[in-house]
């Protein structure tokens, strides 16, 4: 199976903010422009599924009307980017490097800001993956399309170092496709 995964556009915050599950929104002239851009590329026929966050709702609101032969997007919060706690909406540079070391430490396990771990986004991701049935298109985030990346390359396992985690996902606004194993 195939699935092609857009990520949500550049969001409305200043540079360097931590804003993991927040749901802020993002540039609605870049979302548009960047479902104009997958509207012409993405084959007829695909499932989508929208991450619970508004900036991923954007693009799949403006792509609903370029391309009105898909079906309406279901939303499905599996798809939400990675929740950072008590680091939401703070500038990187703010989180205390002991912070850092705690996750790289136990990149799979550790929750970092307190609420959600590597480990836990990775069960989520992989049980929205064996729900496919056929070719899909998701609307997601960043983390979710490096733990879509790691779970087609590794399976549903452990992480055992942050160096392993897929270090590059798509740019804000962009789009690519990966098979699936059935």
């Amino acid at each position: 199976m195939k699935l092609w995964l857009i990520r949500h556009a550049p969001v409305l915050l200043p540079v360097g903010i931590c804003y993991g599950a927040s749901d802020v929104l993002a540039d609605d002239a870049a979302s548009l422009q960047a479902a104009q851009l997958a509207a012409e590329d993405l084959p007829s026929g695909l499932s989508v599924r929208v991450s619970g966050l508004r900036r991923a709702q954007q693009l799949a609101n403006h792509l609903a009307v370029l391309r009105p032969d898909f079906p309406a997007a279901i939303v499905d919060a599996r798809l939400n980017e990675m929740n950072f706690g008590c680091w939401e909406m703070q500038p990187w540079d703010a989180v205390p490097q002991v912070a850092f070391d705690a996750w790289l430490a136990d990149f799979d396990h550790h929750c970092f800001g307190g609420a959600e771990s590597t480990h836990v986004v990775l069960q989520r991701v992989g049980k929205a993956l064996q729900n496919m049935q056929g070719d899909e298109l998701w609307i997601t985030h960043a983390g979710i399309i490096r733990a879509v990346q790691w779970i087609v390359a590794n399976g549903v396992v452990p992480v055992q170092q942050a160096a392993n985690w897929p270090a590059t996902a798509v740019e804000p606004g962009g789009m690519f496709c990966v098979e699936v194993p059935g």
